[in-house]
């Protein structure tokens, strides 16, 4: 009869249960990271639209052409124009988990240019 307890495999056992919980913290930080790319492309893309809506092209395809196939763009058409200024705002939808399988919310990039087809004149 044995009388002293034997503790191999805890390890193995214990790791197994940490598993999980690595995978959703590993998840988790892979998600924040989309969420703060999505708002980088989100002001780079409203930049550019404010550059294009500025000298009178089409803001919207400029803010497209900057933004990856992955993310989908909600909106980034030439805004107002008011004190010489155009201002453009671009939504743009954060993936979840994986670029191109859905959107998760929308986050906005806002932008000013100069208008210059006043100054043209």
């Amino acid at each position: 009869m044995r009388t002293h307890r034997d503790d191999r495999g805890q390890v193995a056992v214990e790791f197994l249960g940490m598993v999980p919980l690595i995978l959703l913290t590993l998840a988790l930080l892979w998600q924040v990271v989309l969420v703060g790319y999505t708002y980088t492309l989100a002001g780079n893309a409203a930049d550019e639209a404010a550059r294009a809506c500025a000298v009178g092209d089409d803001g919207a395809a400029a803010a497209r052409r900057h933004i990856d196939g992955a993310w989908s763009v909600l909106g980034g058409g030439c805004g107002d124009v008011s004190g010489g200024m155009v201002h453009v705002e671009v939504s743009v939808e954060v993936p979840v988990l994986v670029p191109g399988l859905g959107g998760f919310f929308p986050v906005k990039g806002e932008a000013g240019a100069v208008y210059e087809e006043d100054l043209a004149r």
